[in-house]
């Protein structure tokens, strides 16, 4: 992917966590976006629930007010009556009273142990948030974290698929070989996560791109008559990454029967009697990494 389809593929991913955490919370606002590149600062770019356009594209500094605390911490902060609390600095009390706010709740999106975006969750009622709601904001941001970490794992994997392999002999080529036996794997992980997120997000056009992310690790070549429903694909992914139907299900968001139902489709459509041999005739197929 581009740094353009990618940036797109970040925000929206972003702006997924943000609907389901007023979805499930029943926060009336949330926005937050992603920290700038080489730069000690996030930017809100995705809002929900907004009545003016005070938050859009402001410019946080790691350490200033509640979201730029987040950062600077790396934990989640919270805050009963914004302008009033004295846990905060003050520098953006401007644009929150003009949308009104005051109970505002700030998650880091953490990956690899550097702060890469904040979820923010607001009432506009001066009253306290509760562990319910810090609790789904917490789920959301780490649902972001994983989606993050797959889209650099697959990008990294694409990488190493594309560079032109070295030439040794002996016990270099053994080294070689075992550490592309690691590669395989990781893309068929990495491959496996991407086909859980998709479903995910909400924009048609990016949910396209993403899967066509996917293609670029396991290129579709189906034999004739062979028709796999995209969720059947899915459960295969996760089966070949080793995952149980227990835990496939958890990971699609699925139930345990769902899955085995996909999988027993799967199979009689792979003409295969296990489920290793489902895998390995959709790896045949070009189905899977």
């Amino acid at each position: 992917m581009g740094a353009d389809t990618t940036g797109a593929v970040d925000t929206a991913v972003i702006r997924g966590a943000l609907l389901r955490l007023r979805r499930t919370t029943g926060l009336p606002v949330a926005f937050g976006g992603l920290v700038e590149a080489g730069r000690p600062r996030m930017r809100i770019t995705e809002l929900t629930g907004t009545r003016t356009p005070a938050l859009s594209a402001l410019a946080v500094t790691s350490g200033s007010g509640l979201g730029g605390k987040a950062v600077a911490l790396g934990r989640p902060c919270a805050v009963t009556d914004y302008s009033a609390s004295r846990q905060i600095s003050h520098e953006y009390d401007a644009p929150v009273a003009v949308e009104g706010l005051r109970s505002v709740l700030a998650v880091p999106v953490v990956v690899r142990r550097r702060v890469r975006g904040v979820l923010y969750g607001a009432l506009r009622t001066a009253q306290p948030l509760g562990d319910r709601m810090l609790r789904a904001a917490v789920e959301a941001a780490r649902d972001v974290e994983q989606a993050l970490v797959a889209r650099e794992e697959a990008r990294g994997l694409l990488d190493a698929v594309r560079a032109e392999p070295r030439t040794g002999a002996g016990t270099a080529q053994v080294a070689e070989a075992a550490e592309a036996g690691a590669v395989r794997e990781r893309m068929r992980e990495a491959h496996a996560a991407l086909r859980a997120l998709a479903p995910r997000i909400a924009d048609p056009v990016l949910r396209a791109e993403l899967l066509a992310a996917c293609g670029l690790l396991a290129p579709v070549r189906e034999p004739d008559g062979v028709r796999l429903a995209p969720r059947e694909v899915d459960v295969l992914a996760c089966v070949a990454a080793g995952s149980t139907n227990a835990a496939a299900a958890e990971r699609l968001g699925l139930r345990p029967e769902t899955v085995k139902s996909y999988l027993r489709s799967a199979m009689r459509k792979l003409g295969a009697r296990t489920r290793g041999e489902a895998v390995v005739a959709a790896r045949r197929a070009g189905v899977l990494p």
